[in-house]
C-alpha cells in the first residue's frame, strides 16, 4: 500500500509540478490515513481496493474526535479523496469509496468575486485611453485576471519571466517555487502592446527589469497596484469592493465554472493544500443554487 502512495506522490510532482512543501503535506496526511488503517480494527486490510466508504467515514469521525480544527480535517479528507480519485482513474480500484464522503464544513467567509460581465467592464476601463499608463493598467488587470496571480507575484514580474512566443510566464510563488502560468492570445496582445508602446515611455533607468513600472520608472508596489484597481473599479461603476485579490478569486471561480478540475486550479493558484482551493467550489455551488449559469 505504501508503494501506491509513493506512486501517487510522484504523479503529483510530475503531472502538476507540485513543490516539495505541497507534496510533503499530501504525504503527511495520507500517511496518517494509512496509520489509521493499520490499527487493530482494520488489521486485515492490506489492499486499497478493500477500503470502503464506511472505512473512510470512520476515519473522518476519528479525526473529528481529535483536537484538529475543522479546516485541518477538511484538508486531510481532501487529500484522501484526491488519492482515491487517482486510484479510480487508473482503474486500480473498481469503486471510489470517497464519492459520497462529505468533508467537514469549514466556516469561512466566501471570497468576493466578480461576475464575468463585471470583469469585462473592469478590464475595458483603462482601454478608454491609449497612454503609456493606460496600456500598463490594461496589461496589469488583464494579467491578474487571466493568470490568477497574487499581488506580490505580478508586481515582481521581470522581463525574463515572460515568454510571449509560447504564451506562458514563470511566477515565483510563496514557497519560492516557480510555476508556469499559461495565458491566452488576448492577454498576449495586451501585454505585448504595453511592452512595445507603454513601458519604454515609463522606464527611466534602462537597467530596470521589472515589467510593471510606476510614473517614476520604478517597480510598481503592492499599494500602487491596489490604488490602480480601486480607481478603475470606480470608473467602471462596480458596486462591489474590488481589490487585486478579487481578480484572483474571480479567476479561480470562473475556471471551475468552465470545467477545470480542482487540482488544475490548485496548481495555477499555487496553493499548498487543495482544501484552500476547495472554497471556490462553494462559490460555484452557491451560484447554481441561485439559478445562475
Amino acid at each position: 500500500m505504501e508503494k501506491t502512495l509513493l506512486a501517487f506522490l510522484d504523479y503529483l510532482q510530475q503531472e502538476y509540478n507540485y513543490s516539495q512543501n505541497t507534496t510533503a503535506a499530501y504525504k503527511n496526511d495520507l500517511n496518517q490515513f494509512l496509520t489509521f488503517l493499520k490499527n487493530k480494527q482494520y488489521a486485515g486490510l492490506t489492499e486499497w481496493a478493500k477500503v470502503t466508504d464506511t472505512t473512510v467515514n470512520a476515519y473522518v469521525e476519528h479525526m473529528k474526535k481529535q483536537s484538529y480544527a475543522s479546516s485541518s480535517v477538511a484538508r486531510k479528507v481532501a487529500a484522501v479523496k484526491s488519492f482515491f480519485n487517482y486510484l479510480y482513474s487508473r482503474q486500480l480500484i473498481k469503486e471510489n469509496p470517497t464519492t459520497n464522503v462529505d468533508s467537514p464544513r469549514v466556516k469561512k467567509r466566501l471570497p468576493q468575486t466578480l461576475s464575468a460581465e463585471d470583469v469585462e467592464r473592469l478590464l475595458k476601463a483603462p482601454a478608454e485611453k491609449s497612454s503609456p499608463k493606460n496600456l500598463r493598467d490594461s496589461a496589469l488587470l488583464t494579467m491578474l485576471y487571466s493568470t490568477g496571480m497574487r499581488v506580490t507575484e505580478v508586481v515582481s514580474l521581470y522581463k525574463k519571466d515572460v515568454d510571449l512566443a509560447n504564451n506562458v510566464l514563470y511566477c515565483l510563488g510563496k514557497d519560492d517555487q516557480k510555476r508556469a502560468l499559461p495565458f491566452d492570445d488576448a492577454t498576449k496582445d495586451v501585454l505585448a502592446d504595453y511592452l512595445k508602446n507603454g513601458r519604454p515611455y515609463l522606464v527611466k533607468d534602462q537597467s530596470e527589469n521589472a515589467i510593471f513600472l510606476n510614473h517614476r520608472g520604478q517597480q510598481l508596489t503592492r499599494q500602487g497596484l491596489w490604488l490602480i484597481i480601486k480607481a478603475y473599479a470606480k470608473q467602471a461603476n462596480l458596486s462591489a469592493a474590488v481589490t487585486p485579490h478579487t481578480l484572483r478569486h474571480s479567476f479561480a471561480a470562473h475556471k471551475l465554472e468552465s470545467g477545470s478540475n480542482l487540482q488544475e486550479v490548485q496548481q495555477l493558484l499555487g496553493h499548498a493544500n487543495i482544501s484552500t482551493t476547495q472554497i471556490y467550489t462553494q462559490i460555484t455551488d452557491e451560484d447554481k443554487d441561485n439559478g445562475e449559469s
